[in-house]
């Protein structure tokens, strides 16, 4: 795979770059994200108008250069609600009809994950940009035809993998790229949330449309829904791909009749031996949703919205930890991960930058408007999009069968 990111620089050749420049890497003012040229305009459209497309809406709304201009679901109720958040935007009962005006340069897909497909496909053959949710598909095939369609279209495409996009996780991929954690020696990854996945309605049909989460037949469950986003990060960093997953589940908590499991775990096997393990569940909300990485140097945990480092005692220092904001955890102190922090600790406001003000969509969706307005890379290519899915997919089915799922290299191919 050639833009991967092991192919590239190793990690050897990218220490041997970077240790001189590390303070520089760690409180550099160019890694905060630069707000979008306000003479830019750009007019977009909403594909689906469930819990995401609602959150992608309000985010776009706190942009001033960005027009919204249509508005599409197939839930009559859902497409109402949504047209009286932003009036100046026109409903369409079809996706044919939102592609076919010519007010629409770029368009999000947030319908539900086995129905990304189609209006992806038929978005990028109108020529608008498309920013598409992940996971990109419920099945490889989908996923891979629209990698594809992305591929070969002219348009933008950004696959809605968010820890790509986020500052606080950009600046601690530049850690552990470095010698500040060196090589890592266990990976983890939780997402907790007491809550049902059940949306009650009184007709049968709309009920089973808005509980696709619950399907087994189009669900890919908690290990894809949510643990493909937290997969991504060990990808992004690692610059490597599991080759082998393993998992199980039940049903903990909700007893309503569901086959889609309520409670999960996995690991997933790295070519160098080093283990991933990841649990998920509907049942307790404790430490909510993370990821940890350790290395001989250090321990990095990220939150989504903050981040610390956690340095042994014996890792060496290198200068700029005097000027570092610092958290205690019992008996651990945590180096807060402040994305343009030097431009703050000479303002005397660095404890101002700790955490995220904005959700983790918004910056997503920033980056996406940054590379159809300014040319900038996507923050994750329709190909990464589907290398995640497809382990997001393997999980899934290691979860549902309780036995082991090998993802051999040429299956993370296009």
């Amino acid at each position: 795979m050639t833009d991967r990111v092991s192919e590239s620089m190793d990690r050897r050749t990218f220490v041997a770059q970077s240790a001189g420049a590390l303070a520089a890497v760690a409180l550099a003012p160019g890694l905060a994200h630069a707000a979008l040229r306000s003479r830019d305009d750009i007019r977009v459209g909403i594909i689906g108008l469930g819990r995401q497309g609602r959150s992608i809406l309000a985010e776009l709304q706190t942009f001033n250069n960005v027009f919204i201009k249509g508005l599409c679901d197939v839930d009559a109720r859902r497409l109402g609600s949504a047209r009286r958040r932003e009036q100046g935007a026109a409903a369409f009962e079809s996706v044919e009809a939102l592609l076919g005006s010519d007010e629409i340069d770029a368009v999000f897909i947030a319908t539900p994950t086995h129905r990304h497909r189609e209006p992806v496909e038929q978005a990028l053959a109108a020529g608008k940009h498309v920013y598409c949710e992940a996971p990109l598909a419920h099945t490889r095939e989908d996923a891979a035809a629209i990698a594809r369609a992305a591929r070969n279209a002219a348009g933008v495409f950004q696959s809605g993998y968010l820890a790509r996009a986020n500052p606080v996780y950009d600046l601690a991929r530049s850690f552990f790229r470095s010698d500040a954690v060196r090589e890592p020696v266990s990976l983890r990854a939780q997402h907790h949330r007491k809550t049902t996945w059940r949306t009650p309605a009184r007709n049968p049909a709309r009920e089973q449309a808005l509980n696709w989460r619950l399907d087994p037949d189009v669900s890919l469950g908690l290990a894809g829904e949510w643990g493909a986003h937290q997969f991504d990060v060990f990808h992004w960093f690692l610059g490597r791909y599991p080759t082998r997953v393993t998992g199980g589940g039940s049903v903990r908590l909700h007893q309503d009749g569901r086959e889609v499991h309520d409670t999960v775990h996995c690991t997933l096997e790295f070519p160098d031996g080093v283990p991933m393990t990841y649990s998920a569940t509907l049942a307790n909300s404790y430490g909510n949703r993370y990821e940890v990485l350790h290395g001989e140097n250090a321990a990095i945990k990220l939150g989504w919205s903050h981040g610390w480092m956690f340095k042994e005692a014996d890792a060496p220092t290198q200068g700029w930890e005097v000027y570092a904001n610092r958290q205690q955890f019992h008996q651990d102190e945590g180096i807060t991960l402040i994305a343009d922090a030097t431009q703050l600790a000479s303002q005397g406001k660095l404890k101002d930058g700790v955490g995220l003000p904005h959700d983790a969509v918004w910056y997503g969706i920033e980056t996406f408007l940054k590379a159809v307005l300014d040319g900038a890379e996507p923050a994750c290519s329709a190909e990464e999009g589907y290398r995640a899915t497809s382990v997001a997919i393997a999980a899934a089915e290691a979860v549902k069968s309780g036995s082991a799922v090998d993802i051999p290299e040429a299956l993370l191919r296009l």
